[in-house]
């Protein structure tokens, strides 16, 4: 893929890319609702065990990059996998990546028409975002990467805004108990499966390994980014247990976004909607990245691969995926929930994909390795 218009290399990307691609994608369901349905704060333990989960699955994921010849793009998945078995793989990943791709602008949209166009219909925001996503994936994946480093730097500062919730009068170490559970939870797992699906998203950073740069120790990077990530769900974390209490938390709808209508300053009125604006940068970031990859995988499966890319092919892709939220969005009414089904469904995938594709491409690797030595 990487000799093509929309696919083609003039430059390579080094950590600073890593850092702002792995964070973005692990922050961005946190943003959206896990909150709500962590609800218990010993689940702060959670978070930190399953963030120690995650460094081991990013470490499998290192190893799996280090062996790889990223100069290759298509060409060097094809050796690993066979033509083949790529092509399986390309077509299952279809599903996979419509369901995230569907998953972020559904849930962008949702932000933005609860918090700004309460009176919009959600059918015009979704037009809107793939609008914004076409266009900057018909640059080509290396601008769209190029942008996500722009998103990163729109956003990160975003975490100050919380320091408030930690000094207020009303905060108690107590809203913080209890640190272990007093009674048996019902479901101790599903809390921990939510925090792993949504730290989910640095395993797609292998579809943009033609352009990161071979001499960079990934695992280092890697392990910044998740460390960031956990950092900051376990501050949101707290500053929503300060803020609204475990009754409470599990009732309010996006409670990371909800806190900031509290703040007041003399200049903004409504924080909320700058931070949402700014937010947009990321959501379109990935959407736009997931768009070119949901293109390339299937001209992959379609065995199109060689044939030269165009952006007629690319702009069929999007009014795909834009048919595809009408018909999310009529089918998987909300009525006031957020996304209520495709939740699960994407915490499923996202869980799936973060445990198996660092595993199956350490796998594949290593015999291959052993192929090739005999």
């Amino acid at each position: 893929m990487g000799d093509y218009k929309l696919f083609d290399k003039t430059a390579e990307f080094g950590n600073g890319f890593i850092i702002a691609f792995v964070h973005q994608s692990q922050l961005l369901y946190f943003v959206l609702f896990l909150p709500k349905m962590l609800q218990q704060s010993y689940l702060l333990f959670g978070i930190l065990a399953v963030g120690i989960l995650s460094q081991i699955n990013l470490f499998i994921l290192s190893k799996s990059m280090s062996y790889m010849d990223s100069k290759q793009g298509y060409n060097g998945f094809a050796k690993l996998f066979g033509h083949r078995n790529l092509r399986i793989i390309a077509f299952a990943g279809i599903a996979v990546i419509l369901i995230k791709l569907c998953f972020i602008v559904l849930g962008y949209a949702e932000i933005v028409h609860q918090f700004i166009f309460p009176s919009m219909q959600p059918s015009w925001l979704f037009l809107f975002i793939m609008l914004i996503c076409t266009y900057i994936a018909s640059q080509g994946m290396e601008k769209t990467l190029r942008f996500g480093i722009i998103a990163f730097f729109c956003t990160f500062w975003m975490i100050l805004l919380y320091i408030p919730y930690f000094v207020p009068p009303g905060a108690d170490v107590l809203d913080l108990y209890p640190l272990i559970p007093a009674g048996r939870d019902e479901h101790p797992w599903k809390g921990m499966l939510m925090i792993w699906s949504s730290l989910s998203g640095p395993e797609y950073i292998i579809l943009a390994l033609p352009w990161i740069n071979p001499k960079q120790k990934a695992l280092t990077y890697l392990s910044i980014a998740n460390g960031i990530s956990v950092f900051l769900y376990i501050v949101l974390f707290m500053a929503c247990l300060f803020f609204f209490g475990t009754p409470y938390l599990g009732k309010i709808s996006y409670p990371v976004l909800n806190m900031i209508r509290y703040l007041q300053t003399p200049v903004f009125e409504r924080i909320e909607i700058v931070m949402i604006s700014m937010q947009m940068f990321q959501y379109v970031f990935l959407a736009s990245f997931l768009l070119l990859s949901l293109y390339g995988a299937i001209r992959i499966s379609a065995c199109s691969v060689h044939k030269e890319t165009g952006r007629k092919g690319l702009y069929g892709v999007s009014f795909f995926v834009l048919v595809c939220l009408f018909l999310i969005d009529q089918f998987f009414g909300r009525q006031g929930k957020e996304l209520n089904g495709w939740t699960n469904l994407q915490l499923w995938s996202g869980t799936l994909t973060y445990l198996l594709i660092p595993s199956l491409l350490l796998v594949a690797n290593i015999r291959r390795r052993r192929r090739s030595s005999h």
